[in-house]
């Protein structure tokens, strides 16, 4: 979509605020003065008179890190870009007072180009661009940690790059409310694009959002949020595209809409987690188009202890996409596991191709480093901690096949072999290989396939779907291509119900 087509119509202002326009109060668009302090005097004196609108005519906006206050909206016409300068010295961490503890709290930068803090009632928007200029933003950094001049304690020497906590995010938004952002292009944090933590009745519609300038750059993060409508986006990102956390085990994300969205990343599309401390709530997505997309389309993780429930995904197109459904129920940390239950899952047509989705990306995502043939989708959870009521329905997947034994091979009646990896970092290849090619379910209860069509491009010598650890398992109009082996496997599986024209595809080796 093209966040900046407004046809032929005037474009229509979001606010009937009293109107600031920069340039008269000692801002210059040449792309060269560095406007922080004005800009940021302009934005304390409009908080000070009540609030008003701040107005960005055409130009070029250099500035360091700006702090947004509660009733100042910025308005960026058409052809206006604020710049973010490339000075790792123009940006600070504001100070945040009363943020409640976290094991993950300060994992991550508090620094931005457009921060807030308490900061409530206000809209950033218009037909114009912001842009970090994160690449040029990050080497910097990166050169003084070389120098001695800038040190980054926690420098990654294995990937030679700084620590995301030492680059600033494009917006780092916290303990917000009533912040509507719409209808900009926004492009090139030097970390992260869009962050938002703890806030409630966030808006985000019609942007077109750019974040591929450097590592770690998700295109949307929402922490711990309630009351939340992402809607008409646009988002290309070399990391995680619309991505939910929970860092805080007291909050949770609740009362999420997202819909009618674009995504294209080289990690997952759409993601719930890692950080899953307090957990996701009432989630609704809907009408998304995935493409060229490294990791998974949907990836529901809950690793930390936090609660996930009451999610629905439906309508979802992907093509090019290394990973369809990866729904995970771990404990890397936090004092007992969490809950996964009540997903719902329909009307989702995937294409997985055989080789890297995103090979022709500038920043791809890194490599698995082991031999492997081409990964199933996954439905899991641990010993004792099961992933609860789960329906997939109405869903096409289409794999390419082209399995080998000679690049790795789990026969089905090694499945113990597959690892738990009750504590690893969760991924689609995070147990290696996996003897299906279709679905492989573990540590379940009330799993439901409804109307769920499997093809491959060419022929796999794995089960389509393997079974293990499952209670209430439905199989209703599933489709599966035939073959001279079983196609189903199901190995310590109670209370199944399955189709007729399903028995001779089952083989159960308990």
């Amino acid at each position: 979509m093209d966040s900046q087509n407004v046809a032929s119509k005037e474009y229509i202002k979001k606010t009937d605020d009293q109107e600031y326009e920069v340039t008269g109060h000692g801002v210059v668009g040449d792309g060269l003065t560095l406007n922080t302090n004005a800009l940021q005097t302009l934005i304390e004196q409009v908080a000070q008179k009540g609030g008003g609108t701040l107005v960005f005519p055409a130009g070029d906006y250099l500035s360091g890190s700006l702090e947004m206050k509660s009733n100042v909206s910025l308005y960026l016409k058409k052809d206006a870009v604020l710049l973010g300068s490339p000075n790792p010295y123009d940006y600070k961490e504001i100070v945040m007072e009363g943020r409640p503890d976290s094991p993950k709290k300060d994992d991550n930068s508090q620094m931005a180009f457009l921060v807030a803090y308490k900061a409530n009632n206000f809209k950033i928007y218009g037909q114009g661009k912001i842009d970090g200029q994160g690449r040029e933003l990050a080497l910097s950094i990166d050169s003084l940690h070389h120098t001695g001049e800038r040190i980054d304690p926690k420098y990654n020497y294995r990937r030679m790059r700084p620590n995301e906590t030492a680059r600033p995010k494009l917006f780092r938004f916290s303990s917000c409310k009533n912040v509507d952002i719409l209808d900009l292009s926004l492009y090139n944090g030097s970390c992260w694009g869009l962050s938002f933590e703890l806030c409630e009745n966030l808006k985000l519609d019609n942007l077109k959002v750019v974040n591929r300038a450097y590592w770690n750059n998700d295109g949307m993060d929402i922490t711990d949020c309630k009351n939340v409508k992402v809607t008409n986006c646009d988002v290309d990102s070399a990391d995680d595209g619309i991505c939910l956390k929970s860092y805080y085990p007291d909050h949770y994300n609740d009362n999420i809409y997202i819909a009618n969205c674009t995504v294209r990343s080289s990690a997952s599309a759409l993601k719930f987690g890692t950080a899953s401390h307090g957990g996701f709530k009432n989630v609704t997505i809907e009408n998304i188009e995935v493409f060229d997309t490294f990791r998974s389309v949907i990836a529901i993780e809950s690793v930390d202890g936090g609660v996930i429930e009451n999610i629905k995904v439906s309508n979802i197109v992907a093509k090019n996409t290394g990973n369809a459904i990866f729904i995970r129920l771990g404990h890397r940390s936090g004092e007992t596991p969490g809950i996964v239950k009540n997903v719902h899952i329909k009307d989702i047509k995937v294409e997985v191709p055989f080789g890297r989705p995103d090979i022709d990306y500038d920043l791809r995502g890194p490599e698995v480093d082991f031999f492997h043939n081409p990964f199933p989708s996954s439905i899991t959870g641990i010993p004792g901690h099961k992933v609860e009521d789960v329906t997939i329905e109405n869903v096409e997947i289409r794999f390419p096949g082209r399995a080998s034994k000679g690049m790795a091979y789990v026969p089905v009646n090694r499945l113990d072999q597959v690892p738990e990896q009750v504590k690893k970092y969760p991924e689609f290849s995070m147990f290696g290989e996996l003897p299906a090619w279709g679905f492989y379910v573990r540590h379940a209860t009330g799993v439901t396939f409804k109307d769920v069509t499997l093809t491959l491009d060419d022929k796999d010598y794995r089960p389509a779907y393997i079974f293990d650890d499952v209670e209430s398992l439905q199989m209703d109009n599933m489709s599966i291509p035939t073959a001279s082996h079983k196609q189903i496997i199901l190995k310590n599986t109670q209370d199944v119900t399955q189709d007729a024209n399903l028995d001779n595809s089952i083989l159960n080796i308990d």
